[in-house]
């Protein structure tokens, strides 16, 4: 069925709302905002008419349009982690918009924010550790040595040294705790795979058995039917043999007469 005007315009304004999306915007942007508004309207309007589309295309565009709007509260909330941990639950569309499009678009625009959210995170994190380690260890300036004896400058010396030291070592630290993080992500990620083709060759294995079940069944119905035609031949080769012995006895009793 060919598409109808509503649906066109809902179709044009999808692709250009993926298209801001994708792009770096700033925070007086308020254009995405009202396009989103726009298409949940044309939606809701494209489900009242009669000559809609396929529940599936609805499904998707609703997917597509509940993605844009979630991606635009989660850009509200004001710490990264709550962003990133906002956009783990968006789910993008799983077709793409246009006829150009290789791979959907909000799945794209999905990748790319939890990129930028994860190096906020990162340069959050670095930051807040460099504040607290200069807060608590600040190094010596050249200067603060002026006016103190060689041994006094020496052990002001070894002294930023080692709060040198502490603040590698505390940037080191936070780089293995982001490499854990990545690493217990890539593992769950990796358990799920595993999960899912479990549940896949469960799945199988139960059709496999409900297969087996029916032959098993098709074979005992073919099995009682031979059983029971065997039963009705040895019946007749019964009859037949007693109507044979009947016959005989008749035949043997008028050749041979009683004796007198």
């Amino acid at each position: 069925m060919a598409a109808t005007r509503l649906e066109l315009n809902l179709m044009r304004l999808l692709s250009r709302c993926e298209a801001l999306a994708a792009e770096r915007r700033d925070p007086e942007e308020w254009r995405l905002e009202k396009y989103v508004a726009a298409l949940e309207d044309m939606l809701r309007e494209l489900k009242k008419q009669s000559s809609k589309p396929a529940p599936e295309l609805l499904n998707e565009y609703s997917r597509k349009v509940d993605f844009l709007k979630g991606l635009l509260e989660a850009e509200k909330l004001s710490s990264s982690t709550e962003k990133a941990l906002a956009n783990q639950f968006l789910a993008p569309g799983r077709t793409p918009t246009t006829a150009k499009e290789r791979t959907p678009a909000t799945k794209t625009v999905h990748l790319q924010t939890k990129a930028r959210c994860t190096g906020q995170m990162r340069s959050e994190l670095l930051g807040t550790v460099r504040s607290v380690l200069l807060h608590r260890f600040k190094p010596c300036d050249p200067g603060c040595f002026e006016g103190l004896t060689s041994d006094e400058k020496q052990s002001a010396v070894e002294l930023d040294a080692v709060l040198q030291h502490h603040q590698d070592m505390q940037e080191k630290l936070a780089e293995e705790m982001l490499s854990l993080a990545r690493s217990l992500k890539n593992n769950t990620l990796a358990a799920q795979n595993v999960i899912k083709q479990d549940n896949q060759t469960l799945s199988h294995s139960l059709r496999m058995a409900d297969q087996n079940f029916e032959k098993l069944k098709d074979e005992s119905d073919r099995l009682e039917q031979h059983a029971k035609k065997s039963v009705n031949w040895l019946l007749w080769i019964m009859l037949i043999v007693v109507c044979f012995i009947f016959i005989s006895m008749i035949l043997f009793i008028r050749i041979f007469p009683k004796l007198k």
